[in-house]
């Protein structure tokens, strides 16, 4: 059996994964980046998500994925300037900061983390 803070993260986790799988970039015939930066960004949620399929049984596999991910969205970040720099930026520090065995209340702040970075990046490629 898991332990709450363990469902906790691994909750927080999962709605990382939805956030970033529903991140889109503009309209239709906006920027490029836009939708290059969408395509990443989904890319690196999917790897996250099959990366954590083992946190059940290996917490440090949580950890992992969430250092991982971050690592990958800050470099991401590096390729842009301006407001979707700072978005992906923000939400690699989201991602850095899931740690397994955090109180409950640090990991339900991360909810709200993770939709105000994926809000700034819609804005920023709108």
């Amino acid at each position: 059996m898991t332990s709450p803070r363990r469902r906790l993260a691994i909750a927080v986790a999962t709605l990382a994964i939805a956030a970033l799988s529903t991140t889109a970039c503009g309209a239709i015939g906006n920027k490029v980046d836009c939708a290059q930066v969408s395509g990443e960004v989904q890319k690196i949620s999917q790897e996250f998500s099959g990366s954590i399929a083992s946190a059940a049984t290996d917490p440090k596999a949580l950890e992992t994925a969430s250092q991982d991910a971050s690592s990958k969205l800050k470099s991401l970040a590096s390729k842009y300037d301006g407001d979707l720099a700072s978005a992906l930026n923000d939400l690699g520090d989201v991602f850095g900061s899931i740690k397994v065995g955090a109180d409950p209340a640090t990991l339900s702040s991360l909810t709200g983390k993770i939709q105000s970075a994926t809000t700034k990046i819609q804005s920023a490629c709108g």
